[in-house]
């Protein structure tokens, strides 16, 4: 089919042409975005975060008859009553195991410091900042971690303090991310590191696999990879606790919490929020990301819609504004099928100009988002899929009428003649 008739019948059209051709190109540059901003928070969403979230839940508790002074006897008590608490938990006989925890991934709480090869190096003339955990013996097996280097930690290099003391473990632990960082030669057993720029050594006695951040916001961004586990239980009146249950048995454990610890002090705060299962964290952690996918979602499902909305509309119309027209060319002999190419060439030019507007638009809305909404730069790929989703679109909305105007008999060339 020549595209001369095709163009000269689009000039006569120019309005609603360039009103098409603009729709979708806006389609596309919004749903190209859209699509990739649904696919980080999808991503996010799914990401592992190094844990046994199966099986485990989290217990925050707030002691009422607690020492609040971070002197040695005050630390002292806190310490013995932690432990309290954690011997009467690892009793229960639906928990596998049990250690106090400062924060979990996802869970909110961040404990920022740095990591350096040389001593007294500030935040920012630092090696690698890091989200640091500290826990026990336990905590390794207790969230499920992977030690693919060294050895976990033991009850020899545990230690306590006050949670504004600044004292370091000798021993740590750090995840494979941060570990490849430092010693990017491999082998980072053995090796020495300081802790937010102390002058005290720490040896890294092991290397586990994957342990994330504990926020999903932004500002974690530079080293959301980097983790650092210490041998410490701290001690303050606040205090949480990481519970894996034994298999199938979450309920049952999480129910029996507060009631051995009430038994051990009665005198401390447990609302309907201190014990919560990890898949709540998660949930929690990831509400504004799912709500977004879904708002991103509802935007391009309405957006196609409408698109595809204004391409059956305008293509009617000219197909009403044509009937003696496609009349005279079946009478000279144009079959059903070259109607219905014919409508379908001149969508594909003009969805074809749209598309090339749109590629612009979503490319220079990308910089726009990049720019000031710290987003990641769009791959290719996203402009390439909305440009042929857009064309298919252009192509299906404009059957129907198509098929329509390819249904208009000879004898309407000869009519009101």
């Amino acid at each position: 089919m020549k595209l001369h008739p095709v163009i000269a019948a689009l000039r006569k059209h120019k309005a609603g042409v360039v009103l098409i051709a603009l729709q979708i190109a806006l389609t596309l540059a919004v749903v190209c975005n859209a699509s990739f901003i649904i696919g980080q928070r999808i991503q996010r969403v799914n990401r592992s975060v190094g844990l046994d979230e199966q099986n485990m839940f989290l217990v925050t508790q707030q002691w009422v008859d607690a020492p609040t002074g971070d002197d040695a006897n005050s630390i002292r008590k806190l310490d013995a009553m932690q432990r309290e608490d954690l011997a009467a938990l690892r009793a229960l006989p639906d928990v596998e195991s049990v250690s106090p925890v400062n924060a979990l991934p996802l869970f909110g709480l961040s404990w920022v410091g740095s990591v350096s090869l040389t001593p007294h190096s500030s935040m920012m003339g630092s090696n690698a900042r890091s989200i640091f955990y500290f826990g026990d013996e336990n905590f390794v097996p207790t969230l499920g971690l992977h030690v693919i280097a060294g050895r976990n930690f033991n009850a020899s290099d545990v230690g306590n303090k006050g949670s504004s003391d600044h004292t370091q473990a000798s021993t740590a632990m750090v995840n494979k991310t941060l570990a490849d960082l430092l010693f990017p030669k491999g082998n980072a057993i053995g090796k020495i590191v300081y802790l937010n720029g102390r002058s005290t050594p720490s040896t890294i006695v092991g290397v586990i696999e994957n342990l994330q951040t504990t926020s999903t916001d932004s500002w974690v961004g530079s080293f959301e990879g980097y983790s650092v586990l210490e041998p410490m239980r701290i001690n303050s009146n606040l205090s949480h606790y990481a519970v894996r249950a034994k298999p199938g048995r979450l309920l049952a454990a999480m129910r029996a919490t507060a009631s051995a610890l009430y038994k051990v002090d009665p005198l401390r705060v447990l609302d309907d929020d201190s014990v919560k299962s990890y898949a709540d964290i998660r949930d929690e952690a990831h509400r504004a990301d799912v709500g977004m996918a879904i708002l991103m979602s509802v935007i391009c499902v309405i957006l196609l819609g409408v698109t595809a909305a204004g391409i059956v509309g305008l293509t009617s119309f000219w197909v009403g504004q044509r009937h003696r027209q496609m009349g005279m060319r079946r009478a000279l002999g144009a079959r059903k099928v070259d109607i219905l190419r014919y409508f379908q060439l001149e969508n594909l030019l003009i969805s074809g100009a749209g598309a090339l507007i749109g590629v612009a638009l979503a490319t220079g809305l990308n910089l726009l988002l990049m720019k000031h909404y710290q987003m990641d730069r769009m791959p290719v790929l996203y402009v390439l899929v909305g440009v042929v989703v857009v064309l298919l679109l252009g192509q299906s909305a404009v059957f129907a009428p198509a098929r329509r105007a390819s249904n208009v008999p000879p004898a309407e060339a000869t009519r009101n003649l």
